[in-house]
């Protein structure tokens, strides 16, 4: 067996045989302590198994596997201890979620069947892990991809969005800001059952008609449902299907739901959108800032305060024309990417990713591409900014 087990006991001998006894059929690390167990593992880990004895100096078993717990929850944790109380074995499984609880002295052959059904479990479980982030990357990747084939305009306005919530979880420390980023990034996802012309009038401010605004008052709804059903992004499905809702309780979905009873990355949603939206129409930053200002119990008061904080601290870009087959990482577009005939491939705003790079590559074997395309850099140190990021 490939996977590492590290025994922890302060009993040297005990250690030694541990050693002597098990080194034919696993890979066995010591530890004299409970500190050096935490070294060891930050230093040499992942462990599959950690093996602890529960009576040491400082730091006793429990609370070491507790910790243990808290640093490395794919690993297995086993007790191994010559006291055995049942008030010891309950404290063991309710506070380091114990795999298995053995007393002392053990016979080395019931010591080893432990040891290897430790092994296995931290295979299922790390297997189970791989699946599901395989599958949730998939699936995310799925989404955004459909969202850019079918509605480039959508796909741009949720790609810009995605970086202002990520600046705007920095500014608030924000925990599980994963989850924010991804609903910013599939925001837009029920979009898929609006014509992208709708959206293109909305962008540029232009009213849209009865029929159109209830389509768009019902793109959140379907995009929460449609992401529901992807494992772990349960919370993420909510936010994206409050992202319209206003903090005095207004607006979709219809409901009692107000202030901080929606969901942080909804009301962070609201304010980037919105932003966002109102920005692409041709507003200028001061003007977008009035405008939301003049929208009162829309916004999250913090969040709003915060946007109006980082539109100040925008990095300064330059603008450039290059091919298609010059493109970088290091740009962002700084206008819609069209054919000769007029038809829009990629909406302006969107960070050029090396996807993004060879799908305009390959679109440009095959179709005629307008070019050059304009694009944003970051300013060099000491040369004088030609426009923001927020205003091109």
């Amino acid at each position: 067996m490939t996977e590492k087990i590290l025994c922890v006991d302060d009993d040297p001998s005990v250690l030694q045989a541990y050693q002597r006894g098990l080194r034919k059929q696993f890979h066995i690390d010591p530890a004299p302590g409970a500190e050096q167990a935490l070294t060891a593992i930050d230093a040499q880990g992942p462990y599959a198994v950690v093996v602890s004895d529960m009576r040491m100096p400082g730091m006793n078993g429990i609370q070491l596997l507790s910790e243990v717990r808290q640093r490395a929850p794919n690993s297995v944790r086993i007790m191994l201890t010559g006291f055995a109380d049942l008030q010891t074995a309950i404290e063991a499984v309710n506070e380091g979620n114990i795999f298995r609880f053995l007393t002392k002295p053990c016979p080395p052959e019931i010591l080893a069947k432990a040891l290897a059904a430790g092994i296995e479990q931290h295979r299922l479980v790390t297997a189970e892990k791989e699946l599901l982030e395989k599958t949730l990357s998939g699936s995310i990747k799925v989404l955004t991809d459909v969202l850019s084939l079918t509605n480039p305009t959508a796909f741009g306005h949720a790609s810009r969005v995605r970086r202002l919530v990520r600046t705007i979880c920095d500014q608030l420390s924000v925990e599980k800001f994963w989850q924010f980023e991804i609903a910013a990034m599939l925001s837009q996802i029920g979009c898929v059952t609006v014509p992208q012309n709708t959206l293109e009038k909305l962008y540029h401010g232009r009213a849209p008609t009865s029929e159109e605004f209830q389509m768009l008052e019902a793109h959140p709804a379907v995009g929460g449902d449609l992401v529901a059903n992807i494992p772990r992004l349960e919370e993420v499905a909510q936010i994206i299907a409050y992202q319209q809702k206003r903090f005095d309780g207004s607006g979709v979905p219809s409901g009692s739901v107000s202030g901080k009873q929606i969901p942080l990355g909804s009301r962070i949603l609201k304010v980037a959108l919105d932003y966002d939206t109102l920005k692409w129409s041709g507003l200028t930053d001061v003007d977008v800032l009035v405008e939301l200002r003049q929208r009162p119990g829309w916004y999250d008061p913090e969040i709003l305060a915060v946007m109006e904080a980082i539109v100040g601290f925008e990095e300064s870009f330059e603008v450039q024309k290059v091919a298609v087959k010059d493109l970088t990482t290091q740009m962002t577009l700084a206008e819609d990417v069209i054919t000769t005939e007029g038809a829009l491939v990629v909406s302006k705003g969107q960070e050029v990713t090396p996807s993004l790079r060879q799908r305009l590559k390959n679109f440009a074997r095959n179709r005629n591409l307008a070019e050059p395309i304009k694009v944003l850099v970051r300013a060099k140190a000491g040369s004088r900014p030609v426009q923001h990021a927020a205003q091109s």
